[in-house]
This record gives structure tokens, C-alpha cells and sequence, in this order.
């Protein structure tokens, strides 16, 4: 399935807890304040990739504990993502675990979610969601794996379990 994609990172140690592949969606439409990455706004940018590729060059790194979608937003591709989010799960008995970051909140994403925009798909392939938009005066280096006070990083199975966001206290963030 072939999507929007801003770039690829092999090996990363800041995208989520330990080693990970991470894949830069091209195209957001929140437009945040102090982005880390307004280069991935332009929703017709980057370059035309293909979930099969991605895949492929996931698998080949046996050291992965994990892929993060990022972007952009990996939202505005939910359905690409989501196909991409099965594969991983499905190989090698779901050993690699996957994480969005977007800038809807889980909130948003459950009100807007139909079969058109393909939300509840990619909501159902991840294991945790950094939520929220990037707020610059919320900005803060100190926390573990989101940007602004104001993110969650949330427990997707648990969430969708319960009917409502579980987020992860910092002390559980510490142990990940």
C-alpha cells in the first residue's frame, strides 16, 4: 500500500522505548507551535513509499524492540499505517511492538473515527499513542518520549479495553 512518507530512520533511541525503526509520515494539518518537524507539514511532500518495502527493510534488523510511527502525522494515513502496524504484529509472533505520535488527542481520534478515515484501524494496531498537540509553552526536556506537558503517552490495548485514555505515569514511562 503505498503512502506519503517524509523519511525513514533505521535505528533511533529517542522515538520510544528501546531500539526502533521509525517512519516519517509525510503531512499534518496541526501545525504546531514550535514543530520539531514543519518540514513534514505539506501534505502532498516527501516522497511516495510502500508498506511492503518499509516492511521489508524492518524485518531485516533482528536488534528492533519496536517501530514508531511519527511524522506529520501518521493519522492523516491511518489506513497505510494500520496495514503496516499488522505486518509488524504479525511477524515473528508479535515481537516488535508499535507507537504513533500524533496531534490528535485519543479523545478526538475515537469521536472522529469512520471507515473512511480508517482511525480505529491504526488505533487497534498500536501499543501506546503519544497524543496532543505540541505546545510550546507546555515544552518540556525533561519528559520521557513526548515534547509538551500536555501529551499523554497512553496504553492503546488497555485504553480500548476500558473505554477511555490509560496513560503512563512518568515512573511507568522510567521502567519501559
Amino acid at each position: 500500500m503505498k503512502f506519503r512518507c517524509a523519511g525513514l530512520t533505521p535505528e533511533s533511541i529517542v522515538d520510544g522505548p528501546g531500539f526502533r525503526f521509525t517512519v516519517w509520515t509525510q503531512g499534518c494539518l496541526h501545525h504546531c507551535k514550535g514543530c520539531q518537524n514543519p518540514q513534514t507539514w505539506d501534505m502532498a511532500g516527501g516522497f511516495e513509499a510502500d508498506t511492503d518495502e518499509v516492511f521489508e527493510q524492518i524485518i531485516k534488523d533482528p536488534l528492533l524492540d519496536g517501530v514508531t510511527l511519527s511524522g506529520g502525522d501518521p493519522f492523516y494515513q491511518a489506513k497505510p499505517m494500520a496495514a503496516l502496524a499488522e505486518r509488524i504484529h504479525a511477524h515473528e509472533g508479535g515481537r516488535l511492538n508499535v507507537i504513533a505520535f500524533t496531534g490528535f488527542t485519543y479523545e478526538e481520534l475515537i469521536a472522529g473515527a469512520n471507515e473512511e478515515n480508517g482511525y480505529m484501524e491504526l488505533l487497534r494496531q498500536c501499543d501506546y499513542l503519544v497524543d496532543g498537540r505540541f505546545v510550546l509553552e507546555e515544552r518540556s526536556l525533561e519528559l520521557k518520549f513526548r515534547g509538551s506537558r500536555n501529551q499523554r503517552f497512553i496504553d492503546v490495548k488497555r485504553s480500548l479495553e476500558a473505554g477511555h485514555p490509560i496513560a503512563l505515569s512518568d515512573e511507568e514511562l522510567s521502567l519501559m
